[in-house]
C-alpha cells in the first residue's frame, strides 16, 4: 500500500514505516502530523485517483528531527573582469516517519 501525498508543497510517494525528508515544517520533535492532501492511493492493486484530492484519506506521521542537507556551492565568475564570488547553501529539512495511511 502506498500513497502520493502533498507535504509542504512537494509531492512524495510514501509507504508505511518510511522515512521522508520534507522541506522544513513547524512543529516539535516527536509531534504527530497529519496530511489530508492525498492525491493517489494504491491498496493492493486497487488504485484510487483524487480529483484533485481523495476525500477522507489521511496520512499520519511523526516528526523525528530537523536537519540540514548537504552543502551546495554557488560559484559566480565573469571572465577577464576579475569578478569571482563563492557562496554556500545548506537547505533545512524535517525528517518524518510515516506511521499510517488511512483511506
Amino acid at each position: 500500500m502506498y500513497a502520493i501525498v502533498n507535504i509542504a508543497g512537494k509531492q512524495f510517494k510514501v509507504t508505511k514505516d518510511q522515512y521522508v525528508y520534507a522541506p522544513k515544517m513547524q512543529g516539535d520533535i516527536d509531534a504527530s502530523v497529519e496530511f489530508d492532501e492525498v492525491l493517489l492511493a494504491d491498496d493492493n492493486g486497487t488504485v484510487s485517483v483524487g480529483a484533485p484530492v481523495l476525500e477522507g484519506a489521511k496520512v499520519t506521521g511523526k516528526i523525528l528531527d530537523h536537519v540540514k542537507g548537504d552543502k551546495v556551492i554557488v560559484f559566480k565568475k565573469k571572465r577577464r573582469k576579475g569578478y569571482k564570488k563563492k557562496n554556500g547553501h545548506r537547505q533545512e529539512f524535517t525528517k518524518l516517519l510515516i506511521e499510517n495511511i488511512a483511506l
